[in-house]
């Protein structure tokens, strides 16, 4: 994170206002992009994140006690609870922390009470998973002062998305955690969600920006279209599995095999398939690129993929769709929705010839049809949990 040294100043001087003279250890962990392989995690597909040089810093000191005394900077929030405690508290952030104790305990640590002060930096409603980072930041942190490390990296990923599940009400997939925990600086990780065997591929586009461009919008749809969605794509999942019993997942099955169902599904859930089935396609073709280095391959599966979120799984929104339009005018290389849909932003790999072009193209059309100027955020590959000082 560029804005380490910065963050961990204002932490620790938070911590001590907190919590005394006694210096704690300081902990990192990032937010993510993801290149492309959307809406496939939970159809056994792959994804394509990278952490990013945003995310959470907090400092943690074990207080001899059993309970856990936490102090969220940026909010200016405190809380407190014993890790007994079967209910814990009630502050959405605070259970993010309590959530990782619990599922640290799960994984045979140890844990004991500590005091810790957080701050962050990752942009809100910026699809970047702020939360994630925090999962990842006390999981890798509590290893390190009670586990001595024992508990492996994919375990540390596994507490965050358990956390969002079981303390949180967030039925997600791993790959924000992932991402927080395996990234790596220049480089992006090729997740197989099924198998959760993964690969680094080098991400270093000379000449070529990466930018996030924010809608400022998010519509109501998405969680019942998320559910929906998914709905869709299990239905199909099932008919195939009928005639092919070889496949593990919808992501690994064909168009062929999804023609031989289409008079059994309704004609939205075909179109879900159609797009899940397509997208990983996709992401091996960028695979295929971006080891060569080709990143025009790159931003046509991007723009693809846009295509196939707006028009099979109907999952953007007229505002990305602009967003998407005006990238396409200005010769912008790849651009896509990114996440969940029905707002949030588009991803966009931009020449940097064209990138002061485009985006002072971007503000002043978005400003003209919608009254406001998407936010920009810059995006640079960094490095995953790890321990600061």
């Amino acid at each position: 994170m560029q804005q380490n040294k910065q963050m961990v100043e204002a932490v620790r001087n938070q911590f001590k206002t907190k919590f005394g003279d006694v210096e704690g250890n300081v902990y990192a962990a990032p937010g993510r992009i993801n290149l492309i392989g959307e809406h496939t995690d939970y159809n056994g597909g792959y994804v394509f994140p990278g952490a990013v040089d945003k995310g959470m810093v907090a400092e943690v000191k074990p207080n001899g006690t059993n309970k856990v005394r936490a102090f969220a900077i940026d909010l200016y929030e405190d809380a407190e609870f014993d890790l007994n405690d079967q209910e814990g508290p009630k502050a959405s952030w605070a259970r993010y922390i309590y959530g990782v104790c619990r599922e640290m305990q799960e994984r045979g640590v140890d844990v004991k009470g500590f005091d810790t002060a957080f701050s962050g930096d990752v942009p809100l409603g910026s699809g970047m998973s702020s939360s994630a980072a925090l999962e990842s930041c006390y999981a890798f942190a509590i290893n390190d002062l009670f586990g001595d490390n024992k508990v492996e990296k994919v375990e540390l990923a596994k507490a965050g998305q358990a956390t969002e599940h079981k303390y949180i009400g967030v039925n997600c997939g791993i790959m924000d955690q992932f991402a927080s925990v395996f990234g790596r600086k220049g480089y992006l990780i090729r997740l197989n969600c099924h198998t959760m065997e993964y690969d680094y591929f080098p991400f270093d586009p000379q000449g070529y920006r990466l930018v996030l461009l924010n809608s400022c919008v998010k519509h109501e749809l998405a969680s019942s279209a998320y559910n929906d969605r998914r709905r869709s794509c299990e239905t199909v999942f099932e008919l195939i599995k009928k005639n092919h019993s070889e496949v593990e997942a919808l992501s690994y099955a064909t168009l062929d095999m999804l023609e031989e169902v289409r008079n059994q599904v309704s004609d939205e859930d075909y179109h879900c398939a159609k797009y899940v089935i397509e997208e990983r396609e996709r992401v091996l073709a960028v695979s295929e690129a971006l080891t060569k280095g080709d990143y025009a391959v790159v931003g046509e599966k991007m723009y693809q993929t846009h295509v196939g979120l707006s028009q099979d799984y109907k999952v953007s929104c007229p505002e990305l769709d602009y967003l998407n339009e005006i990238a396409r005018e200005c010769g912008v290389t790849g651009s896509r929705m990114m996440g969940g849909g029905f707002g949030g932003c588009t991803i966009n790999l931009v020449k940097d010839n064209l990138y002061d072009a485009f985006i002072a193209t971007a503000k002043e059309k978005y400003q003209e049809a919608y009254g406001k100027e998407p936010l920009v955020y810059d995006v640079v590959i960094g490095d995953g949990a790890r321990k600061l000082l």
